[in-house]
């Protein structure tokens, strides 16, 4: 489970160094695709991989399944660590992100998030209001 948050540097090239927590969670590969807040979603590769068998079994007939194929697989990118413990974020992901020199990095659960420290400030400040907290009740969860 990918749990906390880090703030990292991006380095010229784009690279990334991923939480020292998350790396044995990612050894058997991850892809690197769009989310929907423009962030970055760094999904396992099984997981991402039984996505892809459940939408190869719609209908291409459908004009929202085709969307929905170029939309996931047409921003998703397979990545590796590298000895140094870093993932390359490809330029039109940091683009569409606007990452820039930094980023953070936040457990998500299944599944980890890169944000520009900018946008998940904003983000943060949302999770911290009353009004979220109200919104929350209606998934009726017990927490501490």
């Amino acid at each position: 489970m990918f749990l906390g948050r880090f703030e990292h540097t991006i380095d010229e090239k784009g690279r990334m160094t991923i939480p020292v927590r998350y790396r044995d969670m990612l050894v058997n590969g991850a892809y690197i695709t769009q989310g929907f807040d423009q962030n970055l979603l760094v999904v396992l590769a099984e997981n991402f991989e039984r996505n892809f068998q459940e939408i190869s079994l719609m209908s291409s007939m459908d004009p929202t399944v085709r969307m929905l194929r170029e939309k996931v697989f047409s921003a998703a990118e397979r990545i590796e660590i590298d000895r140094l413990g870093r993932i390359l974020i490809p330029g039109y992901l940091r683009k569409y992100a606007r990452l820039e020199s930094s980023a953070m990095v936040i457990g998500a659960g299944a599944n980890f998030e890169i944000w520009s420290p900018e946008l998940w400030e904003i983000r943060d400040a949302k999770l911290s209001d009353v009004a979220f907290s109200t919104e929350l009740e209606k998934f009726n969860l017990s927490l501490l």
